[in-house]
């Protein structure tokens, strides 16, 4: 717990400092959602009991794949939100050119980062980045299928919770359940990746996918995240009136408003509009729709402190609403894990993922840490790709 104080102050004091200055961060285009036929933004169908159950599926439209994909899908499937309530969400499934294997395709189940919570984000109704059209691209071609959540409630009735860990977990394990419902030849053996936002999800996925896919037959074997956060709710815990006491990053205050969007949401218990001040609670509920470049530019030069009437801890509750929802995890992993940071990572910075690989080691978890001196948030990604490659086949074997 000490070192968990002395971490929440050194990032808190870089915070205040302005040293993690953050440049914009790449997010896909966000013209019209192309839902490849299947909108279901406000579904009212069945939901099936069982989490992970397939409910559609259908091709994906053209524009919307990734390069090495010879089949390119979209489906819903049944998976719980962050009100513990039978909900659906949508996943886009990739499979690779030529013969699979004997016992089919070993499956990635991938996590994506920020792109805002409004159902106009969502990845599977929106072009690819060129970063992650390469990153996924590159797994294709190594014979890996690859089954993108756009995790609950984004594009699907209700708020997707942002870094909601245990939600987005779920929201990663039932895609590759579903998956595994298409007909298509999958293997039972399966990992995760994820980077930044998909990053936490994917080490919540990680700590709950035995759990989770209890019974279904399915095979973990491991996760790779990239740009992890982790331990900042030490940090967001101290918003209030005098913290931050200079304006962040449009990029910083960007991520900061989809938290509190999030819990607000989460949470209504907690009544947070009555600790924000009406810009506030403007931006907030602009956060719950608008997607990450649009809402970049209303909180640029924003000092966040100027969003509260009193401090964010002196909510009854609202500690302890905060860990529980967005701290990662740092004890019971039962596969390996792979960190992957870089130092001139300022969106997610270096304390972050390093404090998290601290604890992880303190507790004994199968953790290795891949450090990038020269690379970025965005970096980071690909440039890790020459060690996390060796580290799926290890894995999958």
């Amino acid at each position: 717990m000490r070192c968990m104080r002395v971490v929440g102050v050194l990032v808190g004091t870089m915070v205040a400092a302005g040293i993690l200055a953050a440049p914009a961060v790449a997010a896909p285009p966000t013209g019209p959602p192309n839902w490849s036929g299947l909108d279901v933004r406000y579904y009212s169908g069945p939901i099936p009991v069982r989490d992970g159950t397939l409910i559609a599926d259908r091709t994906l439209a053209a524009g919307l794949g990734v390069p090495n994909a010879a089949v390119s899908r979209r489906i819903l499937y049944s998976t719980p939100d962050q009100f513990g309530k039978r909900a659906v969400s949508t996943a886009e499934v990739f499979l690779p050119a030529g013969q699979a294997p004997r016992g089919g395709w070993p499956v990635i189940g991938w996590a994506h980062g920020t792109v805002g919570l409004g159902d106009g984000c969502t990845p599977s109704a929106q072009p690819a980045t060129d970063r992650d059209a390469a990153y996924l691209s590159h797994f294709l071609r190594l014979g890996y299928a690859v089954v993108g959540t756009d995790y609950v409630g984004q594009g699907t009735p209700g708020l997707m919770s942002y870094l909601n860990g245990k939600v987005e977990a779920h929201s990663i394990v039932d895609s590759v359940k579903a998956s595994q419902q298409m007909g298509l030849p999958l293997s039972r053996r399966w990992g995760i990746v994820g980077q930044s936002q998909g990053a936490g999800a994917a080490m919540n996925g990680a700590r709950y996918a035995t759990e989770f896919s209890r019974g279904s037959g399915l095979d973990y074997r491991g996760v790779v995240a990239t740009g992890t956060p982790a331990n900042i709710e030490l940090i967001v815990n101290l918003a209030g009136p005098s913290f931050p006491p200079v304006p962040l990053t449009k990029s910083l205050n960007t991520y900061a408003l989809y938290i509190f969007a999030g819990l607000r949401d989460a949470h209504p218990e907690l009544k947070l509009n009555d600790i924000l001040t009406a810009q506030g609670r403007d931006l907030v509920t602009k956060a719950e729709t608008l997607c990450y470049a649009e809402l970049s530019t209303f909180a640029d030069g924003v000092n966040l402190g100027r969003l509260f009437t009193r401090p964010l801890s002196s909510v009854p509750g609202a500690t302890t609403a905060l860990r529980n929802q967005i701290m990662t995890p740092f004890t019971g992993y039962d596969r390996p894990i792979f960190l992957g940071q870089g130092l001139l990572d300022r969106d997610v910075p270096a304390p972050s993922a390093l404090s998290l690989y601290a604890q992880l080691r303190a507790n004994n978890q199968p953790v290795e840490l891949h450090v990038y001196p020269n690379q970025d948030h965005a970096g980071t990604v690909l440039a890790s790709v020459a060690d996390s490659t060796p580290f799926l086949n290890r894995i999958f074997r």
